[in-house]
C-alpha cells in the first residue's frame, strides 16, 4: 500500500499561477513523483469563472506536462464544445498532479489514486482555486468529488445535487474517461456530461 504525506511544505504563499506551477514542479509530497515524468499542473484562464477538476494525469498528460490532452481530454473538449462552453474561458486541472500507474510489459496502465494520495495533493488544488477564484467548480468523476467534497459520493446519485467548496458551488458529473469505458452506455454517459457542462456554464456565466 502506498503511503503519502502532504504537499503543504512545497506550496508557496502565492496566488500567482505561474509561481505555483514552478513550485509544483519540485513537489515530492507523496511517493507518486518517483515514477513519473513530471508534475502536471492546471492550465487555463487565470480569472476563469468555470473551474474543472479531473482525477489525475494520464500517460499522455504525464509526457506532455498538460492536463486533458489524452483520449479523455479529447472527449472533454468535444463535450464542452457541444455544451457551448469556450475552452479558453475556463481552467482545468486534476485532483492529483502525478500519474499513478503500474507497468504491464512496456505499457504504463492507469491506477486510481488512493485517499492518502488525494489528500496529500489537496493543498495544490486549494492553491489553484484560491488563485483563480472561480464562480463554479465541476468535479469530473469520483476522485475529484472526493477531493472537493471531502468524502466519497456516487456520481449518478450526486448529479444535480448542491455541493460547495467553501462558498463556491460544486457540480458533480462523470469524468470523460467514463464515456470511453461505458461501451453500450457511452451515449447516455456522454449526454449526461454535456448536460452538466451546460448547467455549469450557465451558472458560471460563460
Amino acid at each position: 500500500m502506498t503511503t503519502a504525506s502532504s504537499a503543504t511544505p512545497f506550496v508557496p504563499q502565492s496566488r500567482n499561477l505561474d509561481e505555483l506551477a514552478r513550485a509544483a514542479a519540485s513537489c515530492t509530497g507523496c511517493p507518486l513523483y518517483r515514477d513519473t515524468t513530471q508534475t502536471v499542473f492546471g492550465k487555463g484562464a487565470p480569472d476563469a469563472a468555470l473551474f474543472l477538476v479531473g482525477e489525475q494525469p494520464g500517460d499522455v498528460e504525464d509526457k506532455r506536462g498538460l492536463p486533458f490532452v489524452g483520449p479523455a481530454g479529447a472527449v472533454l473538449w468535444s463535450c464542452l464544445e457541444e455544451a457551448g462552453v469556450d475552452r479558453d474561458t475556463l481552467f482545468a486541472t486534476n485532483a492529483v498532479k502525478h500519474f499513478k500507474h503500474e507497468m504491464r510489459g512496456k505499457r504504463r496502465l492507469h491506477k486510481k489514486p488512493g485517499v492518502a494520495e488525494i489528500e496529500a495533493c489537496h493543498p495544490w488544488l486549494d492553491a489553484e482555486i484560491a488563485a483563480v477564484r472561480p464562480k463554479v467548480v465541476v468535479a469530473l468523476g469520483a476522485v475529484a468529488a472526493r477531493s472537493l467534497i471531502g468524502r466519497s459520493v456516487g456520481i449518478a446519485a450526486s448529479r444535480g445535487r448542491p455541493f460547495e467548496y467553501g462558498d463556491i458551488p460544486v457540480l458533480v458529473t462523470y469524468h470523460p474517461s467514463a464515456v470511453l469505458r461505458a461501451d453500450e452506455r457511452a451515449r447516455e454517459v456522454r449526454a449526461a456530461l454535456v448536460e452538466d457542462l451546460v448547467t455549469a456554464g450557465r451558472q458560471a456565466g460563460v
